[in-house]
């Protein structure tokens, strides 16, 4: 039974938080005793004390979106759902809750710095440049892949069902009503209750909208191809990521969040009670190797699970807005820590949407999108909710994560523009987020139907390489201050092997195209060049980095 697995995930999961997670925190020495940025720097602007249950509500929303729903999903379809399960559980206990916990207290310490600004302090400026570049490419990946795989939704059609534009109306709309939502709250002054009371059954409006769309403009919009869409949305990030944060990025945030603890309360609810048994298999290789397209289980698992278990865009958010919130230093636990671990609940919950599906189903041919809102509606059927309406409902509030996710990224890769240019300017902004969606814009136009999976294992391996590069800091950090480092050593050398090995392996073909004088396919060919930059900065951040250290060493014998 489907509900046996979640219940042994949930325990193993605050098994992690309650044990694992207070190891952690005794060897980070956190001390309430020593003030935090936010009580020391307070502006009421950036610097705020916030409670750590309403910040764990914030970071788990900004760090939650479409990566540990998606990629679960593809690793349980290629590799069968044990593999992908405990890879989640593991990953989430002892990587990725250690990576978002100690980058989380590391800005902390540091006036709540960037792990940017931690590199130039304990490495060198040229570490620093290569990890803000490394950042900006983790960046445009997450672009790619989530703007092709929105644009697939908006075009997804069954049995005859253009569900699709549906779901693409609806979106934006929820956008507008995003807006709309930010001026009521800022310029008129309303209360958040009374907003949230408006505003929720607004958006519950919009969605049945979008399944009662007239004739002629579904007719219209199903001649919307997957590349119209996928320039659209990325005019969409180009206004968005320049738009003040109170007029959008702040209040649909909010209603995203609703939709993700909405979403995540009927997963749980139906995985629990629905009594859906077990159907597809728990292993699906032979030997070592996919029987869905014959991938490697090691190392592409672990690219592929990718934000599940760990996901270094969390580093980011962890030094770039929570930092500046935190409290007392305890507070970092559960929001840094907890915070992973339920991202992990999420990824379990989106394995169990895959898991009671027959192998050899039609429907797993579907995208991991459409497979997890198919999963929500079932759940929603149980209470006598309409099919065509539950999936709207849940195809949308996975548009949402994507949203999140798609203009924040190009808000953070524009900020990083900014810096190492010196861009302060409006003409300096425009020109830096017009850079950072030009390439998602190339890729996507040359790449072929369904880029993403193409942009997904560069997406995974950027996103876990990041990871893997915040722990090499942060035990430089712990190093350079007489810590142990050995819990963040060890992660830190398990992903950059996984990651590294899947770069080469991506390389090869394009390597071998070359050498063999033939021209390479253009997935090839962009797959190649996008591993071969990201080998040369990792190398190139990892030898920075055993240079700071061979020195230190040197000055301590003398």
């Amino acid at each position: 039974m489907i509900a046996i697995v979640v219940l042994i995930s949930i325990v193993v999961l605050a098994a992690g938080y309650f044990a694992y997670g207070r190891l952690v925190s005794r060897w980070l020495g956190l001390d309430d005793s020593r003030p935090t940025p936010a009580c020391e720097m307070q502006d009421g602007v950036d610097y705020v004390p916030a409670k750590a249950s309403l910040l764990l509500g914030q970071h788990f929303s900004a760090i939650a979106a479409a990566g540990p729903i998606v990629g679960p999903i593809l690793a349980c379809l290629w590799f069968g759902w044990l593999p992908a399960l405990l890879w989640i559980l593991l990953g989430s206990i002892f990587i990725g809750g250690v990576h978002d916990f100690t980058s989380l207290v590391a800005s902390v310490r540091h006036k709540a710095a960037s792990i940017g600004e931690i590199v130039k302090r304990y490495m060198s400026r040229t570490s620093q440049i290569l990890f803000l570049i490394f950042v900006w490419l983790a960046l445009v990946y997450v672009v790619i892949a989530f703007t092709d795989i929105t644009a697939q939704t908006f075009t997804s059609v069954m049995k005859d069902n253009a569900f699709g534009p549906g779901v693409a109306v609806s979106s934006f709309l929820y956008l507008l009503l995003g807006i709309l939502m930010g001026i009521v709250l800022f310029k008129m002054k309303m209360g958040l209750g009374r907003a949230t009371a408006v505003f929720i059954p607004l958006v519950l409006l919009v969605i049945w909208l979008g399944t009662r769309l007239p004739g002629p403009i579904v007719t219209a919009l199903v001649g919307v191809g997957v590349k119209q869409w996928e320039l659209i949305l990325l005019a969409y990030c180009f206004i968005a990521s320049l738009l003040p944060m109170w007029l959008l990025l702040q209040p649909r945030g909010y209603l995203g969040g609703w939709f993700l603890y909405i979403t995540m309360a009927i997963a749980l609810i139906g995985a629990l009670f629905g009594g859906f048994r077990i159907e597809y298999p728990a292993l699906n290789v032979e030997g070592l190797h996919s029987l869905a397209n014959g991938k490697s289980l090691i190392p592409i698992l672990f690219i592929t699970v990718a934000c599940g278990a760990c996901s270094g865009f969390h580093g980011i958010v962890a030094s770039g807005t929570t930092s500046k919130q935190i409290c007392r230093e305890s507070d970092t636990r559960p929001v840094g820590y907890g915070a992973m671990i339920l991202e992990g609940l999420v990824a379990v919950l989106a394995l169990a949407t895959v898991m009671f599906i027959p192998k050899g189903a039609e429907s797993l041919k579907d995208d991991p999108n459409i497979i997890y809102g198919k999963g929500l509606a079932n759940y929603m059927g149980l209470i006598g909710i309409n099919f065509n309406l539950a999936l709207a409902f849940a195809l949308l509030a996975f548009s949402t994560f994507v949203y999140d996710t798609l203009d924040v990224c190009t808000r953070l890769a524009r900020y990083i523009l900014q810096e190492l240019f010196g861009w302060a300017s409006w003409p300096g902004r425009i020109a830096a987020t017009f850079i950072t969606l030009i390439v998602p814009a190339a890729f996507l136009m040359l790449a072929r139907e369904k880029a993403y999976l193409v942009a997904w294992p560069i997406f995974g391996t950027s996103n876990q390489l990041l990871a893997s590069l915040t722990l090499l800091a942060v035990s430089v950090w712990l190093i350079k201050t007489g810590k142990n480092a050995v819990f963040t050593l060890i992660p830190m050398a398990f992903m950059l092997v996984m990651t590294l090995w899947s770069l080469g392996l991506q390389i090869a073909p394009w390597l071998e195209s070359v050498a063999s004088g033939t021209r390479p396919a253009p997935d090839v060919t962009i797959s190649g060049v996008c591993g071969s930059v990201l080998l040369v900065l990792s190398v190139w951040l990892i030898v920075e980095a055993v240079r700071m250290l061979s020195r230190r060493r040197s000055e301590a014998r003398q």
